[in-house]
């Protein structure tokens, strides 16, 4: 199937994610994924309307998701962010996610789903 079709709606919903913030932006298009938790790999490789897989949870992944134009953040192992993060992304409109899921289960899974790079 691709990527074409896939929204953060979807992915929500097929993954199981508690949406942290920005449910009124689950619309947005998934072109790929990303995962990596060093900011600077992120900003190098991540591409425009990637879903970002990562364990960060302070205020500077909002930053580098507006610099990529993330389409959101999937933060893994249940890890959830602070007030100072929710009200960044929430001002910036990036949707922050949550999963129960360790990265490399969750990256599996959004593979087999049809999430490709």
């Amino acid at each position: 199937m691709g990527n074409k079709g896939f929204t953060l709606a979807h992915v929500v919903d097929a993954m199981n994610l508690k949406v942290i913030c920005g449910k009124e932006k689950l619309n947005r298009q998934i072109c790929g994924g990303y995962a990596s938790d060093l900011l600077s790999d992120v900003m190098a490789h991540a591409k425009q309307h990637d879903v970002w897989i990562t364990l960060q949870v302070h205020p500077n992944i909002v930053a580098v998701a507006v610099l990529k134009e993330i389409a959101g953040v999937i933060m893994v192992n249940e890890r959830e962010p602070d007030i100072e993060t929710m009200k960044k992304a929430e001002a910036e409109g990036i949707p922050l996610l949550t999963s129960t899921l360790p990265a490399y289960e969750l990256i599996g899974r959004l593979y087999e789903l049809g999430i490709h790079r």
